[in-house]
């Protein structure tokens, strides 16, 4: 089936809402687990004990002004960046850190970095050496809140990264690693999404960070989206706007600012916006039926951000300015017409998608005019921070327009309890994170997650009392925090714990080792159409007669490019959790929960998904 005739499928799909309104259909209260399984996530219990206090009450108009007024104009632009940074330590960061903090800021800590800018904000990566361990997170925040402390101003710094779960992850193992936002979608349970949110708020909050960079609240319709696809909640608009308010109050319950992106909505676009400027085709109704509804319901459920968009959207907005820098769709429809009174994020400045049509020193003036707030990750921060300081010098923005941001950043601050206390603790990060009672709730959430989607001859669920001997192969993509897989051998080491003799063997192995193995499990990522490895590695493998299982590790699509097999199964995700679920519905030990929140294009609807008889 050709890209476009999907699209259209997908668009239809969505359109009519085919599964349950609001995706609120939850685990019934009351029912016994099977044996083994883990028991299901009941509804949201109100905060959680070792969940931190949401913080202080914002800033009154006195205590604004007050803060405003000690501040110079150079410490209210600074306010508004939120950069990166390199390094493990404030302080001390490793001789290769320090030369690229150098070489791209001019220092060599990211105390200094955030001395000599004035930032509003840091953002935590992985590949920036940020994000190594829990405690050593911890640490990172402690020593970036004291070098704000020591500032003129003293203003405390928002920490932020993306931790979405699922494909998404900066921070791995010890930390919980939950279902990400798909396999949600799959399990319809706006109070085990609400939970999660909760869950990954409440260890973030340990860490330092109280800003993340969740939920994507995109109505993913195009199963050619290279950038959204598993990070949507799914297809219908209405289930994905009820699953983005609960995580909104999940997160923000723990003490962490959600934030809800990518403005006015990215799930039908072909292009990355990391590397170019996508275009997205709906018309204006279509974009209020279809992209329009998860981003009012966040802001109704009191998100404090949203992030915007870098995509250009002609019929919001006809000037081909990309969403982050246009001012009909952040002021005339985010603010105006949805209402919304928080804080506005760009994507990061370092995009492809916001840098093609204007200069580095253009773009950050023109999310400012366009009524963003915060301006996250200029490609050269210096070069930013001048452009803006010579705009209000030119008269192009004023003072009061930068205070008017600066008084939001301000009041979420307040908002999150930074003003009361930005510090934490190796005590807090011990009594939070990967804790027994929330790597016991991820299992239960994730357990409600995978899909059956084919079971034509009864394969599954097979029996682990038999000790059948199985063959796990596929393809082993590099674990999203890098913390966890390869999947083969995970799956195949689950499947061994709950009774089976399970191996896993290299693709180019698969086929000559499969005769004698009661079944072949093999795990996909993204296949393409057409003929690929992939679809040759299943193809081979049914012609040895072995029946075939296709576990999709990723894109729940992947089924639909290959040869129809014994049994198909959709994880929408390849960490450890979602892997552990798979095996406890492959060996029978939990039933198949999961229903698919997108349709299949030529195989599956919307809201399919198979039970054991």
């Amino acid at each position: 089936m050709s890209y476009h005739a999907s699209r259209r499928t997908l668009l239809a799909a969505a359109a009519l809402a085919a599964v349950t309104a609001g995706g609120a259909a939850s685990v019934a209260r009351g029912s016994r687990p099977t044996p083994g399984q883990p028991r299901p996530v009941p509804d949201d219990p109100g905060p959680a004990p070792d969940d931190p206090r949401p913080g202080d009450r914002p800033p009154g108009p006195e205590r604004a002004a007050r803060l405003l007024g000690r501040m110079t104009l150079e410490e209210k632009v600074g306010q508004l960046f939120v950069s990166r940074a390199y390094g493990h330590s404030a302080t001390d960061p490793d001789p290769a850190d320090a030369e690229k903090n150098l070489a791209q800021f001019g220092v060599r800590t990211a105390a200094e970095l955030v001395s000599r800018y004035h930032l509003g904000g840091v953002i935590y990566f992985a590949w920036a050496q940020n994000t190594r361990s829990p405690h050593q997170i911890a640490e990172l925040s402690n020593g970036l809140q004291r070098a704000a402390a020591a500032t003129g101003a003293g203003v405390p710094l928002l920490l932020s990264t993306d931790q979405e779960h699922g494909i998404v992850a900066r921070i791995g193992k010890p930390a919980t690693l939950l279902p990400g936002a798909m396999a949600l979608g799959a399990g319809r349970s706006t109070a085990a999404a609400r939970r999660a949110g909760r869950i990954a708020g409440t260890e973030l909050a340990s860490m330092g960070v109280r800003q993340d960079y969740a939920p994507v609240a995109d109505v993913n319709v195009n199963p050619a989206n290279p950038v959204i696809g598993v990070r949507s909640f799914g297809a219908d608009p209405r289930a994905v706007a009820g699953l983005v308010a609960a995580q909104v109050r999940g997160y923000q319950g723990a003490g962490v600012a959600a934030t809800a992106k990518h403005f006015p909505g990215h799930g039908d676009t072909e292009t990355d916006s990391h590397v170019g400027l996508p275009v997205m085709r709906h018309t204006r109704a279509q974009w209020e039926e279809l992209d329009e509804p998860p981003f009012r319901a966040a802001v109704a459920a009191g998100v404090d951000a949203v992030m915007t968009a870098h995509i250009v959207f002609p019929a919001l907005d006809p000037s081909q300015d990309p969403a982050t820098l246009s001012h009909p769709i952040v002021t005339g429809i985010l603010r105006e017409r949805l209402g919304f009174r928080g804080v506005v994020v760009t994507d990061a400045l370092d995009m492809a998608g916001v840098r093609q049509k204007y200069g580095d020193d253009r773009v950050p003036v023109l999310a400012l005019k366009a009524g963003c707030d915060q301006l996250l990750n200029a490609p050269d921060l210096a070069l930013a921070q001048r452009a803006v300081l010579a705009a209000v010098a030119a008269g192009e923005l004023s003072e009061a327009r930068i205070e008017e941001s600066v008084l939001r950043i301000l009041e979420l601050k307040a908002r999150r309890g930074l003003f009361a206390d930005p510090y934490t603790s190796a005590e807090r990060v011990d009594a939070a994170t990967g804790t027994a009672a929330h790597l016991a709730a991820a299992d239960a959430i994730a357990a409600g997650t995978t899909t059956l989607l084919a079971n034509p001859d009864k394969l599954l669920p097979l029996d682990p009392g038999a000790a059948p001997r199985l063959l796990v192969t596929g393809t082993d993509p590099a674990s999203p925090s890098g913390t966890t897989g390869p999947p083969t051998s995970v799956l195949a080491r689950e499947l061994t714990a709950l009774g089976c003799r399970a191996s896993a063997v290299a693709p180019a192995r698969a086929v000559a080792a499969a005769p004698g193995h009661a079944a072949v499990l093999v795990c996909t990522y993204n296949v393409p159409d057409g003929e690929s490895p992939q679809h040759t590695l299943v193809t081979e493998l049914l012609a040895t007669g072995v029946p075939v299982v296709v576990v999709a590790i990723r894109n729940p699509y992947d089924p639909a490019r290959l040869p129809r097999c014994a049994a198909e199964l959709a994880t929408y995700s390849w960490t450890d959790v979602e892997l552990r679920a798979a095996a406890r519905v492959i060996t029978g030990v939990a039933r198949p929960a999961g229903r698919l929140p997108v349709p299949v294009p030529g195989r599956y609807p919307l809201g399919h998904g198979l039970a054991y008889g």
